[in-house]
């Protein structure tokens, strides 16, 4: 097993067939011995994640079987998937650490831990996709006309699941997935170098794409306009910068710190843990958010909500009433 493997199961009791230890003897108890500091978090999670899939599962009905697909519902019904999935793990997680259900053993551990990791990474190579693909149809329309189709967004989103799957499963390979006694350190090591490398890539583009955003909105000589579909990104990017990149910091690098994780540390743990949870639950939130803003919501369905939000055009007063009498039908 990989020192960060080991550092992760240490930090982690809810995938862990050991039962946590409290540091601190002034943690306050209730009846069954469970800890406030593991409580609270966990039932933030899986409240949050109830939400979250509620909404996530919303917004695949109405992009699935209600909604006309253009390239970037392709994205977000892919992304939608994603973060239902991995709001799904966190639940499972969080109630079989309330409960205090072991794992069956170290191999399902394993897997459930490769899971949510390839999970994870599918999101955050999606909403790279999305704002990458986004910045391209801004700053070189002729060029995105002609090259980015449909048929084009459906590969991309199959190659993202099918890399995420590769990366993350080889991963577990060299670190010990199958045998938990093969030891292969410096195959594990380099495969944990490169998806840290990889997730700092993912960063770094969705960075600089949200840069090239707004600076083509506030600067230059032709200067882009609002439209819902670019505040529905940005608010996205924003949530995940200030949501999900927690976990990622702490999963991929904090964790190669020799550091002695103790109280703290694992309160950091928690607390990254339900802000991932946040951040996946959020997005529906955002669509629908966006999608009713400055329309009488008693004139919108939801279908309609987020057919806006896939808006890709300056609102103007006419393509304003139109919408709202739900001319815009798919």
């Amino acid at each position: 097993m990989g020192s960060k493997d080991a550092a992760f199961l240490a930090l982690k009791p809810s995938l862990s067939t050991v039962a946590p230890v409290t540091t601190n003897p002034m943690d306050e108890t209730i009846p069954g011995n469970i800890s406030i500091r593991i409580l609270i978090p966990n039932l933030m999670i899986i409240i949050c994640g109830l939400a979250g899939l509620t909404g996530n599962a919303i917004v695949f009905w109405l992009l699935l079987f209600h909604l006309h697909r253009n390239a970037f519902s392709i994205y977000i019904l892919n992304l939608v998937i994603a973060d239902f999935l991995f709001l799904l793990g966190h639940i499972i997680a969080s109630t079989m650490q309330l409960l205090k259900v072991s794992y069956l053993n170290i191999i399902f551990l394993y897997c459930f831990y490769t899971i949510m990791m390839v999970l994870y990474n599918i999101g955050l190579t999606m909403l790279s996709a999305i704002n990458t693909k986004h910045c391209l149809s801004v700053l070189y329309p002729i060029w995105y006309r002609s090259h980015c189709t449909k048929h084009t967004s459906t590969v991309i989103c199959a190659a993202i699941w099918d890399l995420s799957l590769f990366i993350c499963f080889l991963n577990r390979y060299f670190c010990g997935l199958l045998d938990t006694k093969y030891k292969n350190d410096n195959g594990c090591l380099a495969s944990n170098f490169f998806i840290t490398a990889y997730l700092m890539f993912l960063f770094v583009v969705l960075c600089l794409s949200t840069l090239a955003l707004l600076a083509r909105l506030f600067c230059g000589a032709g200067k882009m306009k609002f439209t819902r579909l670019f505040v529905t990104i940005m608010l996205t990017v924003l949530v995940f910068l200030l949501c999900g990149l927690p976990s990622a910091i702490h999963w991929f690098l904090l964790i190669w710190i020799k550091i002695d994780y103790g109280v703290f540390a694992y309160d950091v743990f928690l607390a990254s843990l339900v802000l991932s949870a946040v951040n996946s639950c959020a997005n529906p939130i955002i669509y629908f958010f966006v999608g009713s803003f400055r329309h009488r919501l008693k004139h919108q369905t939801l279908k309609m909500v987020l057919q806006n939000v896939l808006q890709d055009t300056p609102e103007t007063a006419e393509n304003m009433v139109e919408m709202s009498r739900g001319k815009a039908e798919p």
